[in-house]
């Protein structure tokens, strides 16, 4: 890996782990002022909603832990990098929410059922879950600007779990207002809305991550824009076979290119750079893409297999049967389409007669394999 790419991996991590420390102690803050309110003042929802905000500072621990290990830069072990921890960190939060707040839906969802008396929250609850609202709105906004400018989803998902909490605090306003006015298990509704809402973010992260690891592909109109991108470069006949994943932030790509048969195989690849530019410009998540280059197009059946000569099998034919090739210098191209063989001999340098075209096929006993044998001479002078 180049220094470049080291450095702004160091950045990024640097970056990531200022705003996540800022988060977290934001969290740890509005957290215990939740739940000293809410146990003081009598607010079942502020409590529930701080025990949100405490999980807040263990995704933030978990966030601070998993970026470190996914800007490791690629080893032998992973080639490809270590983004995928991020994935996984991801999944181990998603799962983690999921937990807490089927936990504390169904411990509030009891007292609602219960004949337990619901007492009406203090107004100190209106003044905390406004703290909160405000705190909670201004730290997401700054994580997601710092994940999308460093493409991390890992800090983009700990912004919206942020956010979450502020939405909750919304929710514990509401809840506390409409026990205040006579209605005292509005207050226990709201709890149960609030765990209901981190389990649900929690289900979120985990699929996500979940499609992620198990390679699912990208969309189908982000797949039909990037072949008909690829099929659009001047050269390409053809696209087949383009299967795409993620991996974390970045997006990996295969592409079979069907281009014309006579070009050269540098040519080919000239074709394949450009097609990796364009695609690149049109997705800048795109890190590798692996393409390979088709004289036709191998998923209509009829392609070439393992079982026609090769390259030496052909001179030694040649070399049998045109003793006169020993004599002058001289190259073979191979085209190996349709499961025939199309041969040109390029004599190099004038030289003794060689026989014919069709005198070489009768040489040769006209093998059912040959599709045609082109003869080029240079022209006597």
């Amino acid at each position: 890996m180049s220094s470049s790419h080291q450095h702004r991996l160091d950045g990024e991590f640097r970056a990531a782990s200022r705003v996540t420390i800022i988060g977290m102690v934001l969290d740890a803050v509005l957290g215990l002022l939740k739940c000293i309110g809410g146990w003081l003042f009598h607010s079942q929802a502020l409590f529930v909603d701080g025990i949100h905000s405490f999980t807040d500072v263990v995704s933030d621990l978990v966030v601070l832990a998993v970026m470190k290990v996914s800007r490791r830069e690629p080893d032998s072990d992973h080639p490809y990098g270590h983004q995928r921890f991020e994935t996984l960190g991801t999944m181990i939060l998603g799962s983690f929410l999921i937990a807490i707040g089927g936990a504390l839906a169904w411990d509030n969802l009891w007292r609602l059922i219960s004949s337990e008396e619901l007492v009406v929250p203090g107004w100190p609850v209106l003044v905390v879950a406004l703290l909160s609202v405000a705190g909670k709105e201004w730290i997401f906004r700054y994580t997601r600007h710092v994940g999308e400018r460093i493409r991390s989803d890992l800090i983009i998902a700990n912004a919206w779990h942020s956010r979450t909490d502020a939405f909750s605090s919304i929710v514990v306003l509401i809840g506390a207002i409409g026990a205040m006015a006579g209605f005292p298990w509005l207050d226990a509704v709201a709890a149960v809305i609030i765990a209901v809402i981190i389990a649900h973010v929690g289900w979120q992260f985990t699929w996500s991550s979940v499609r992620e690891l198990v390679d699912t592909g990208l969309s189908v109109e982000d797949t039909h824009q990037l072949r008909t991108i690829a099929g659009e470069t001047e050269g390409v006949r053809g696209v087949h076979d383009l299967r795409s994943r993620r991996m974390g932030s970045d997006i990996l790509l295969d592409v079979h290119l069907v281009v014309k048969p006579e070009i050269s195989v540098s040519e080919g690849h000239q074709i394949g750079m450009q097609v990796v530019r364009r695609l690149r410009e049109a997705q800048p998540q795109i890190r590798d893409i692996n393409f390979h280059i088709d004289a036709e197009n191998d998923q209509q059946g009829s392609v070439t297999t393992g079982q026609l000569p090769t390259r030496r099998d052909i001179h030694e034919l040649f070399r049998q049967h045109l003793p006169e090739l020993s004599q002058i210098r001289h190259h073979l191209r191979l085209h190996y389409l349709d499961n025939q063989l199309y041969v040109e001999l390029f004599i190099d340098e004038p030289g003794p007669s060689i026989p014919t075209r069709e005198d070489v096929l009768d040489r040769l006993g006209h093998p059912p394999w040959l599709a045609s044998l082109k003869l080029w001479q240079p022209a006597n002078t």
